[in-house]
């Protein structure tokens, strides 16, 4: 079964896009062409756009995926997960974000 990587972009087209903690600005260029050079940018890199999800007239969160390569995922295991994990009696389980 493949596997899948994931991307959420939120982009305000006033002149802002924000993913995984990077800002980019929009320079002195229009604003669907600055939304538009992202876009293709995220597209050269096997990103494909899946979804987006409204927030205002002029904000949305755009969600990509891509088959998974090496390094797209982040290591979730933490010391707290790794403690959160239930021994035999010891009650219910207990997630942390």
């Amino acid at each position: 079964m493949a596997q899948w990587a994931y991307k959420v972009v939120y982009i305000d087209y006033r002149g802002r896009i924000s993913c995984e903690g990077n800002e980019t600005l929009i320079n002195n260029e229009r604003r669907s062409t600055f939304a538009r050079r992202y876009l293709n940018s995220l597209g050269k890199d096997e990103w494909e756009l899946v979804s987006i999800q409204p927030l205002t007239s002029n904000s949305a969160y755009y969600i990509f995926k891509r088959p998974a390569r090496e390094g797209d995922f982040a290591d979730t295991t933490t010391t707290e997960t790794k403690q959160a994990q239930p021994t035999e009696g010891s009650g219910p389980t207990v997630e942390t974000a």
